[in-house]
């Protein structure tokens, strides 16, 4: 590390090493330009550290253990079963997060992709300066790619503390806690209300809308209602939650539900109603970038800000906060800066949340279609149809398909159930072929698989069901 102030010039510059950040600068480099990636914390940022990555490994551990326990199968009993949370904590921050993150620094040095430790903010257009630890250095540089990320909301009344987590806290506490409440049913407060629920936490769910992951279709939803429903997690709707008073072994969470007030107590509280961008220690208003109330940084459909060598990627401009998502915008910016004719499309950008059973969508939902002015058919066929579910004992949920009554091409697609998460890509890859019902059902689909559920459901849409 060189101490000292000094102005140096490189060429395009990334901040933030996260899906978005390292995918951008890895795909810039290999495009031929000469690429320096500025980070303040983690490599691989939220996602592979503290959010998606670590997430699925204890989601991953948690079903191990509940299956274990509450086998499905006849003539499958367990007995003394036991569980490590410390060594699951180990297995998860050694096993699974370090070799990701260490092979990201390996990508980023076979690409040639020069690394900066500390805080990147705007001096000038052209100018950046990176604080760390012993001091500082200011830069200058050709083109900028921000991907800053966003971090949890902190809501009037729920500071953050020892009892009072975000998702980042709660999936490093060193023990099962007895009673959690998790505040928000969206992605993150569902995945991580199964997670300690298949660990034998009582769980209690409180959620301001109507119905908890509200993204998704309420049919769809249903199964991972019931699947709490088994797990004993309680879910309240159309909940406020107003305070948490913390205690010497816990915390008491007060809300309220149709203007009456009541109030539970547990030994932790999870806070996940959102996030933020990261954009407020930037300097961007020194620089005119421009950015939304919500401090959400405008760009093109090249990722250009309102600066013109400036580019904006993931959670810090409009749009889903989706790692791939991050990653694909990454990739675009990268290239446009590289002199390609490319833009971003929005119109596959699957989303897949790990409840149990799994959920995913991608495309247009049957409503924004009918809004788009289609003429929808929707076609559906349940798991309990499909042999290889039925084989593994997974039998809860359906594949759900969007498509254009009159020509039968694709539009969207929903699924819960088994392995949802990678089903779904087939879907994403039908609308982005602009294939039809017919397309998917004359594709001959390995027997017994899961994916033949497309299928049968394409065939349903056709009017030529088998096995339903």
């Amino acid at each position: 590390m060189v101490v000292g102030d000094f102005e140096s010039s490189l060429g395009t510059v990334v901040i933030g090493a996260g899906p978005g950040g390292y995918v951008a600068a890895i795909r810039a480099a290999q495009l031929g330009q000469s690429v320096t990636l500025i980070e303040k914390e983690y490599m691989g940022g939220t996602c592979l550290n503290v959010g998606c990555i670590p997430s699925k490994a204890l989601i991953e551990s948690s079903h191990y253990y509940h299956d274990i326990t509450n086998s499905s199968f006849s003539g499958i009993k367990a007995k003394d079963v036991s569980i490590d949370f410390e060594e699951i904590q180990k297995w998860k921050d050694e096993q699974v997060v370090k070799k990701l993150t260490d092979g990201i620094k390996f990508l980023l040095k076979k690409n040639n992709v020069n690394v900066i430790e500390g805080a990147g903010y705007f001096m000038e257009e052209n100018k950046v300066r990176v604080m760390h630890e012993f001091g500082g250095e200011t830069y200058t540089f050709d083109n900028a790619i921000i991907a800053t990320g966003s971090t949890p909301i902190e809501i009037p009344g729920f500071k953050f503390s020892d009892r009072v987590l975000d998702s980042t806290g709660l999936l490093n506490i060193k023990e099962i806690p007895e009673s959690l409440v998790v505040i928000g049913g969206g992605y993150i407060g569902s995945e991580l209300a199964g997670v300690f629920a298949n660990l034998g936490t009582k769980v209690t769910i409180l959620e301001g809308q109507s119905s908890i992951l509200p993204n998704f279709d309420k049919k769809l939803v249903s199964f991972v209602e019931k699947s709490f429903k088994k797990l004993n997690v309680d879910i309240e709707t159309k909940a406020l939650a107003k305070q948490a008073t913390i205690k010497d072994d816990g915390v008491t969470v007060t809300y309220e539900i149709d203007g009456k007030e009541k109030s539970i107590d547990c030994e932790y509280c999870l806070v996940s109603v959102g996030r933020k961008p990261n954009t407020s220690e930037l300097g961007l208003e020194r620089i005119g970038v421009k950015m939304s109330d919500r401090g959400l940084i405008e760009v093109d459909d090249t990722c250009q800000t309102s600066v013109e060598h400036i580019y904006a990627i993931g959670d810090i401009v409009p749009g889903l906060a989706l790692a791939h998502k991050a990653s694909y915008e990454g990739k675009i910016a990268a290239e446009v800066i590289s002199g390609k004719d490319v833009s971003v499309d929005y119109r596959v950008m699957p989303a897949v949340c790990f409840t149990d059973p799994e959920l995913s969508s991608t495309g247009l939902t049957k409503t924004e279609a009918k809004g788009l002015g289609y003429d929808v058919l929707v076609s559906e066929f349940p798991l309990s149809g499909n042999g290889r579910a039925l084989s593994m004992g997974k039998t809860e949920g359906l594949v759900q398909i969007i498509s254009d009554k009159q020509t039968g091409e694709i539009l969207g697609g929903q699924i819960a159930g088994v392995n949802a998460s990678d089903l779904i890509s087939e879907i994403s890859l039908a609308i982005e072929t602009d294939a039809t019902l017919e397309d998917i059902s004359l594709t001959v689909h390995p027997h017994p698989t899961v994916s033949e559920a497309i299928m049968e459901a394409a065939e349903v849409g056709l009017g030529l069901p088998i096995h339903i």
